[in-house]
């Protein structure tokens, strides 16, 4: 017998075969969680990087997805995500592809780009995803969008679109600012791949995000800040909003990796860290351990902080204006 022949797969191999069998043979359904790579490297007896390889694999051949606050699912079978969704040689398949083309606008191909981002994240998404996705070969896509770089300004520009502002703003700067900061966190909650999508010392041209810019400078207009501050208190507060929205994406993602919530990663260091915490050095850490009910979650964390950064900036808006400070 061939030594080749006599070689057993890898471990991360063997892994993807038995879960392609459990998808094959419907053990595993559309939507069904899979294994996180944690619960796999312990079924299996191996390392937690060859689990996440697996999974890694699985999510290449398009057979699981990774959903925001979910986990890791098996993907549904109806979005072509293989050979079928790409040019075919064969010359039927080419025949269909310029109907195809002309059926493609702008506003689908956004559309379907925003559906690989919110479900898979932004590293999921290309312009060959989004072509399988749409089920058209790849190269058409450039007839209406010139790359991926100008497809994510169109979804960012798309998604700031949800947030209509009010055409009669409330009453007084910070009301206003409140306003404009809780609509940009409910866009960063639906879209966690915006954040790191948008560039504070870099910005974009982005029109419907301008409209937010605009926004946050009319409520600090006329209240004796010359322009540049102005500008400096609304980059600032974008910056707050954008810092904070990070983390969600990031949540999203550690928690599909690793099939544990926020909470239940912290419960399972909570053994490692009463021995930590058995040895005297930390007093402030231990009697927060010990306190219950704390909360330190995203959205807590994005509501002080606005509120505290509001604050801060009535000590400004509000004080009056001293030419000689």
């Amino acid at each position: 017998m061939n030594r080749a022949e006599e070689r057993p797969d890898p471990p991360y191999v063997r892994i993807v075969t038995e879960l392609r069998r459990r998808i094959a043979a419907g053990e595993l359904r559309a939507g069904d969680r899979v294994p996180s790579n944690r619960q796999l490297a312990k079924e299996w007896g191996v390392a937690l990087a060859t689990a996440t390889k697996a999974l890694a694999t699985l999510r290449q051949e398009g057979l699981v997805r990774a959903v925001p606050r979910v986990g890791t699912v098996v993907a549904p079978s109806e979005p072509p995500s293989a050979p079928p969704a790409e040019p075919s040689p064969r010359p039927s398949r080419r025949r269909a592809d310029p109907d195809s083309t002309q059926e493609l606008t702008r506003e689908r191909i956004v559309r379907a780009a925003l559906g690989i981002a919110d479900a898979q994240g932004l590293a999921a998404l290309s312009m060959r995803s989004v072509a399988a996705r749409l089920g058209v070969p790849t190269m058409s896509l450039y007839r209406h969008v010139p790359g991926k770089d100008e497809l994510v300004l169109l979804m960012a520009d798309a998604v700031f679109a949800e947030a209509e502002l009010p055409r009669e703003p409330p009453p007084g700067w910070r009301a206003q600012l409140e306003l404009v900061m809780r609509l940009q966190w409910s866009l960063y909650n639906r879209h966690p791949w915006l954040a790191r999508a948008l560039s504070i010392t870099r910005p974009q041209l982005i029109p419907s995000g301008m409209a937010h810019t605009e926004w946050a400078l009319r409520a600090v207009d006329g209240l004796g800040l010359d322009l540049n501050t102005m500008l400096l208190v609304h980059i600032m507060v974008l910056g707050y909003v954008r810092g904070v929205a990070i983390e969600l994406e990031a949540e999203a993602e550690a928690q599909a990796e690793t099939g544990l919530t926020s909470d239940e990663w912290i419960q399972s260091l909570d053994a490692m860290m009463a021995e930590i915490l058995a040895s005297g050095r930390y007093p402030m850490l231990a009697r927060l351990s010990a306190e219950p009910d704390m909360k330190s979650d995203v959205d807590t964390l994005f509501e002080f902080g606005m509120r505290r950064m509001l604050d801060g900036l009535a000590v400004l808006l509000d004080a009056p204006r001293n030419p000689g400070r």
